[in-house]
This record gives structure tokens, C-alpha cells and sequence, in this order.
């Protein structure tokens, strides 16, 4: 995002979930469809195939699976987690201090450049004098990948590079992203005349603008300025990491929702994705023990990655316990209720937190729980806001997916959980 876009902003949540509205009120997303991740491809010379390849426009998943795979998910993980021919936990043996978690993925991306197998890679830095406003950058060397160790969790117009692919005529390039971008690089890959492309996914729910962050961190952290890294890990909490290697955690249970109410883009909340399932391989976090990062690899192109860093890879094992099932019923009742409610007493959440970390979801069951939570919140979401894009935007999958919960959906909201009629 230029920083125009950034500057046009409010310093506080840019809109409510009861809005519904662009990014920003910048000239530059005027003509996007009213759900935007703002992706890139519009302010590239191929932005007149948004129509045509935008994930809000139409999702794709089904098609580019066929040509990706052969054939589209089998009724078993794959509906959660998307097709793939392997998983694994794993991670770096000499893990990078600045990244994330261990760095694998900016080690790949160094590895395809190191080896010749890419002449550039795509992926996201930080803007000069910040930690997390996302900077596009179409990196030439190893060091230049690994300069962009570490998470930015805004949106950021990967795609808007595009044209630096043509214009230098680099034939054979390795991508870093989210889904969005992600499922809309799948449908114009026809359209970029390269000879190899690999696609490596971060798995990525509600992205943010970057003044969004700001104010989430400052809501969140007790000193938001010293945030190095944070994620929201698998018991149940925020984990930031500051800058003297200190760790905070917040429970989950423990946000000030009703400060936080509205900080999410409409295009996140319309994201059915979450696994980046496009993707050649998937490193993210979710599935796997703490510590460790969950891979997914995906396409005969995603084992040609993975074996190319299996060498400084140690591993770990796969586990996986709890009832995700247990509650979803609470989940979707708690849907119901007017967003951005005041946080339970403390004793309340001190309970809560003490049994969604002693029984809740664990490994590969926890990743079930999440997927699946992402999947009805935001149907709901696109039922809720935008009910006649949902045949165009909602994939099979979702409905298939959820359906163990149809009979709890329907009593719950008043509503079949099947697609419209004129989908069936």
C-alpha cells in the first residue's frame, strides 16, 4: 500500500464491520470491487483481468485445483487443509534470530536464488523505519530475501510487481504470499510467459492496514513499541516477542474486543482460505507443536522445494488431541451476539484461558478448530454483508466442510447451512 493510502487513514480502526467500504478513501482503490485485499494486480498493466481472476470477484479454487491436481479435495482433511501430497513439522536447524519462527521460508527463497533455480524472488519487507508497514520487494539476491525475515501482518500489493517480472525479463521466479494473492497469481500465470514459477504460501488470516496494527498493538501489548514479532499461537494466546527477548502472552480470551471491533478488512472476512491451499508448498504454524512450523507440500513443484531445505531441516511429530466438536456449538452461539462485547469478569477469563490450554484443541486438531471457525465466521460474514456475492465468493468446500454442524447452524441462526438454491 503507497504511502498516500497509509496517510489517508484514521490512526484508529479505518471502519467497523457494519461498513462496508474500500480500504481506504484513496483515489488509488476507486473502481476495485467493494471487497479488496489489494492484492497488486490493479496497479499492475494486468489489472483489466481483475475481473476475471479476482478471488472477490469469483473464486476459482475449484478450477485451479483441477489444473493444479488433477482433481478437486477428497470429504477428509484436505476440505480444512486443501490437497496436498505430504505434511510435516519442521524447522530450521540453525534457526535466523530475525525471523518469525526458524525462517524457513526466507531460507528457501535464498536457496532458489543461491542455486540458480529463480532469478527473483517476491516477497515482503518492511518499509524504511518501521517493523510491520508491508513493502513489496522483488528481491535479485540471497541477502535481499533474507532482509525480509520476519512478519508483516498488513496487506500488502505483491501482485503490483508484476510488471518489474516483465520488464526484466525474468523467466523463472519464485513467489512469497497469502492466499489472495496467491489464488489470483494462479489465475493469470497463463498471462506471465514464465518458464518455472514456485509459489510458496503463508498460511494468513485477518490481514490489517498498517495504522490498524498500530492501534492493535496498542491496545494489546504493554509496550507496543517494543514488539519484535507476534503471533497467535496454539494455547490459545498472543505471543509478541520485544526487542529484549521477553515474552508476553495474552489470552485470547483476554482482547478488548469492544475496542477491537472493526479492525478487520471486509476482503479478510470474505476469505475462505485460510491454508493458503494454492499454493506449491505451505509453511505456517498452526498444525504443529509449538516451536515448530507446520509444511504442507502440495504439488510435485512443492516436494522439489522441500527436499531442496530438507538438508538443514530437523523434525518433529505430527500430534493431535482434543474435540474441536465440542465447541462449536458455543462458538456459533457466540456469533449471535453483538460484536465488540466487553470482556468477560476476570475470574471468568482466568477460567476460560486455564481450560481452552488444559482441554481445548491440540496439534493438527487445533488447526481443524481454527479452520473450521474462520470457515462459519466468515460465511456468516458474507451472509451477513454481502449475501448475493456468497454463490461467487464462497467455495463447495465450505458447505462441505461444515456440514457435521448443519443441524446445530440451522437451529443456531435460523438458516440452512446449505449453499443458495440455485447453487445446489
Amino acid at each position: 500500500m503507497s504511502d498516500a493510502a497509509i496517510d489517508s487513514q484514521e490512526t484508529g480502526p479505518s471502519k467497523g464491520l457494519d461498513t462496508i467500504s474500500l480500504l481506504s478513501s484513496d483515489d488509488r482503490l476507486k473502481g476495485r470491487p467493494r471487497l479488496c485485499s489489494d492484492c497488486g494486480l490493479c496497479d499492475s498493466s494486468l489489472g483489466s483481468l481483475m475481473s476475471t481472476s479476482c478471488v472477490f470477484v469469483r473464486n476459482q479454487t475449484q478450477e485451479i485445483e483441477q489444473r493444479l491436481h488433477g482433481r478437486n479435495r477428497r470429504p477428509d482433511d484436505e476440505l480444512r487443509f486443501g490437497i496436498h501430497r505430504a505434511q510435516y513439522a519442521a524447522r530450521l536447524s540453525r534457526p535466523n534470530p530475525k525471523a518469525q519462527w526458524t525462517g524457513m521460508v526466507t531460507a528457501l527463497g535464498a536457496r532458489l536464488l543461491e542455486q540458480g533455480l529463480v532469478e527473483a524472488v517476491i516477497t515482503t519487507g518492511a518499509a524504511p523505519g518501521t517493523r510491520f508497514k508491508a513493502q513489496p520487494v522483488l528481491a535479485r539476491t540471497p541477502a535481499e530475501v533474507l532482509a525480509t525475515a520476519g512478519n508483516k501482518p498488513c496487506l500488502s500489493p505483491n501482485l503490483s510487481l508484476i510488471d518489474a517480472v516483465r520488464e526484466q525479463g525474468i523467466k523463472r521466479l519464485a513467489f512469497i504470499g497469502t492466499s489472495c494473492q496467491v489464488h489470483m497469481l494462479r489465475a493469470i500465470e497463463a498471462e506471465l510467459g514464465l518458464e518455472k514459477l514456485y509459489v510458496i504460501g503463508i498460511p494468513c488470516s485477518d490481514n490489517v492496514t498498517y495504522p490498524d496494527l498500530e492501534y492493535f498493538l496498542s491496545q494489546i501489548s504493554r509496550s507496543p513499541a517494543t514488539v519484535a514479532h507476534h503471533e497467535f499461537m496454539q494455547d490459545f494466546s498472543l505471543w509478541l516477542r520485544h526487542d529484549d527477548g521477553q515474552v508476553e502472552r495474552v489470552n485470547y480470551i483476554d482482547f478488548p474486543m469492544d475496542k477491537l471491533h472493526g479492525i478487520f478488512p471486509s476482503a479478510c472476512l470474505s476469505c475462505f482460505d485460510y491454508p493458503n491451499s494454492l499454493s506449491d508448498l505451505t509453511v505456517g504454524y498452526m498444525g504443529a507443536p509449538l516451536g515448530w512450523q507446520w509444511t504442507l507440500v502440495r504439488t510435485e513443484i512443492g516436494e522439489e522445494l522441500f527436499e531442496l531445505l530438507r538438508p538443514d531441516l530437523e523434525f518433529g511429530e505430527l500430534t493431535e488431541g482434543g474435540d474441536r466438536t465440542r465447541g462449536m456449538p458455543r462458538f456459533m452461539e457466540r456469533l449471535t451476539h453483538p460484536p465488540g462485547a466487553k470482556k468477560p469478569p476476570f475470574l471468568v477469563r482466568k477460567l476460560v484461558a486455564y481450560l481452552q490450554r488444559k482441554k481445548g484443541s491440540k496439534g493438527l486438531e487445533f488447526a481443524r478448530a481454527i479452520i473450521e471457525m474462520k470457515l462459519l465466521r466468515n460465511l456468516n460474514y458474507v451472509r451477513s454483508k454481502f449475501a448475493r456475492f456468497e454463490s461467487r465468493v464462497v467455495p463447495r468446500h465450505v458447505y462441505e466442510t461444515l456440514a457435521p454442524y448443519a443441524e446445530t447452524y440451522e437451529q443456531t441462526f435460523g438458516r440452512a447451512l446449505a449453499p443458495p438454491a440455485d447453487e445446489k
